[in-house]
């Protein structure tokens, strides 16, 4: 693993990924590389994670594949959002902006705020 990179905090994969998938469709490999790039290279899934979560999404209904053909001529399944997965997408998103927000503020507090 890359000294930079980090692996994904718990509960944090089904966001990236529906957010990956949000951006376009997407076969697995292309998820992996999609959430590389859009974390500046920060995170990285291991494909063992990333696979059985896409099957637990497909079968929550928050994303849908279908057989194609990837870059490299393979036969690949690709993946996008539904309705309900955007909807995740946006509550989950959302909640973790209010987290975040949270956190920075805990974090960066001073000894004269307490």
């Amino acid at each position: 693993m890359d000294p930079k990179s980090a692996g994904v905090l718990p509960g944090t994969l089904d966001l990236l990924i529906l957010k990956a998938i949000s951006l376009e469709r997407l076969h697995g490999y292309g998820v992996l590389l999609r959430i590389r790039q859009i974390s500046g290279e920060a995170l990285d899934v291991p494909q063992g994670s990333l696979y059985p979560a896409l099957n637990r999404l497909e079968h929550q209904g928050l994303i849908e594949s279908e057989w194609g053909e990837s870059e490299n001529r393979r036969r690949a399944k690709y993946y996008r959002l539904t309705r309900a997965g955007r909807r995740r997408f946006q509550e989950d998103a959302a909640g973790w902006e209010r987290l975040a927000a949270a956190m920075q503020a805990a974090l960066s507090a001073t000894p004269d705020e307490a």
